[in-house]
């Protein structure tokens, strides 16, 4: 049987890999600390479960959810915007329900992008950037995002004839994986840049709430673009109400661009169960406090683990923001995270994401979520000595 050619740069997956290795690993008999998936190990808030749960008993509920069927929802994130970056938006224009971020930044360049045209991505970055424009038969265009340049990516580097081929452009800050953060004064250039060549700005903003004391808030890239002239941002539940599994988010922006992801998602799904949807209502018109919380979690475990690595010898940043340590591999490993990370696993149960699979600026360097408490992030940082040290 012959498949489709836009698959080939789909068949080598790390994580898949990695996944393999957890099941060798847990086959083995080793326990399994699992640090390779952003997957939040918190609960979502009781008043939004209890929406659900009301919603589960309503069989008005139970039916398809049509666009417009979903108009408490956009008015609820519309508002939800407005009091916090003080942007406002049009619920009908302006707001688009998702399935999960991965929808957005999976299905957006289906409606950007002719075969040959140009996507300009972050690397190393969410491999489903990627992974949207070669199903939309578009090609990349890499944006280093570097130590060095503080996670930022050199705009004026891009040469002019990628310039003039480039149809979008994806930035995600808070960043996923290297946890760095953008100020405004670099989405204001950025958008500038795009106005310029013609080129819809697309904001992957997951760990929008996920930003530790010392550190200033992360903007809104409508922010610098308050006209909605050219960009667009994806915003989900998973990370700042811990709803990762319930699989809702949205987009808002450019009614242009809005507009054509709708008409893309028109022909691909419908939209979340509306009681999901209610719940994601009560999320965002409810008590807040609960998104400080997971903050101060996360900021705690990211102390321990930061602390505990130090103390075996590997000394790795301190991030500012999201739930990842971004680690530079020791030197006998940075040729190959993969191995590095599958020979942990199979060795000791701890699972890290090997840094080259988020690009090809990845390699030398893994991932590490805080996705487990701080008892047991101690427990990784032994395992993870022993391997290092005394293997």
């Amino acid at each position: 049987m012959k498949f489709a050619q836009r698959l080939n740069p789909l068949r080598k997956n790390v994580f898949a890999e990695m996944d393999s290795a957890k099941a060798r690993a847990k086959t083995a008999g080793k326990e399994i600390i699992d640090l390779s998936l952003g997957s939040s190990d918190l609960p979502a808030s009781d008043h939004v479960l209890e929406a659900i749960q009301t919603s589960l008993f309503d069989p008005s509920t139970h039916g398809y959810a049509l666009f417009h069927s979903t108009r408490a929802f956009r008015e609820a994130v519309a508002s939800w915007y407005e009091n916090k970056y003080g942007l406002a938006l049009d619920p009908e224009s302006e707001v688009l329900p998702l399935i999960g971020c991965q929808e957005g930044t999976a299905h957006l360049p289906l409606a950007l992008l002719d075969p040959g045209d140009i996507g300009l991505l972050q690397d190393p970055s969410y491999p489903s950037h990627s992974g949207g424009i070669y199903l939309a038969g578009g090609e990349i265009y890499w944006l280093p995002t570097l130590a060095e340049n503080n996670f930022l990516p050199v705009l004026s580097d891009i040469p002019p004839q990628i310039r003039e081929q480039a149809k979008m452009m994806v930035l995600s800050y808070p960043h996923n994986p290297t946890t760095g953060l953008a100020p405004l004064s670099f989405f204001e250039q950025a958008v500038q840049f795009c106005k310029e060549n013609a080129i819809a700005l697309v904001h992957d903003f997951p760990y929008g709430d996920m930003v530790f004391s010392e550190s200033p808030r992360a903007p809104s890239i409508l922010e610098a673009d308050r006209d909605k002239e050219i960009s667009i941002e994806f915003f989900t539940f998973s990370k700042s109400y811990n709803m990762g599994g319930f699989r809702v988010a949205f987009a808002v922006g450019n009614p242009d661009l809005i507009l054509a992801l709708r008409q893309v998602k028109s022909v691909i799904d419908f939209n979340q169960y509306q009681g999901i949807l209610n719940g994601a209502i009560a999320a965002l018109q409810g008590p807040q406090e609960s998104i400080q919380k997971t903050v101060d979690t996360f900021e705690h475990r990211r102390n321990v683990f930061v602390n505990a690595l130090n103390r075996i010898g590997w000394n790795v940043p301190t991030p500012a923001a999201t739930m990842y340590i971004w680690a530079k591999l020791p030197e006998q490993w940075q040729s190959n995270s993969m191995d590095f990370c599958t020979q942990l696993v199979e060795s000791t149960g701890v699972a890290l994401a090997p840094g080259s699979g988020f690009g090809k600026s990845g390699e030398g360097y893994v991932r590490m979520a805080l996705v487990r408490d701080a008892e047991k992030l101690e427990e990784a940082a032994e395992k993870i000595d022993q391997f290092i040290h005394h293997k």
